[in-house]
């Protein structure tokens, strides 16, 4: 199966970008993407995919209804197996360190650096063997 990576986030604008920024490897089965607009959304994807190939959540902090670092602890409840990577316009201390003890494996701050973030996706697809 193909590792799939989920993107949560709030902004119409995201899913576009991420799929011309990666059309390459999403051409050659590399990983897919998949999308969820909200923490609520991205949650019942997760379930829905249990067992799946699921190897990393990227997801939004400031989102309405549920924020990222709300999301974070249900997501490694539910899939404690899946790296988890906070994307924010806030790149503060304090956000960071809130965000990494809740279990997250690194924030990103936008505007998204997608060559860090292509050198995450490999770490988390060597992981799993793909």
């Amino acid at each position: 199966m193909t590792p799939l990576i989920l993107v949560v986030d709030d902004e119409p604008d995201v899913e576009p970008l991420f799929r011309q920024r990666f059309r390459q490897e999403l051409r050659s089965g590399r990983f897919t993407l998949d999308f969820a607009p909200g923490a609520a959304e991205a949650l019942e994807v997760i379930a829905a995919m249990a067992g799946s190939t699921l190897v990393l959540v990227l997801s939004d902090i400031n989102m309405p209804g549920m924020t990222g670092l709300e999301l974070l602890p249900r997501v490694k409840a539910a899939r404690p197996d899946v790296a988890v990577v906070m994307i924010t316009a806030y790149g503060d201390q304090d956000t960071e360190q809130r965000a990494l003890a809740g279990g997250a494996d690194a924030l990103l701050t936008k505007p998204i650096d997608f060559a860090a973030l292509r050198e995450r996706i490999d770490c988390c697809l060597k992981a799993v063997g793909a």
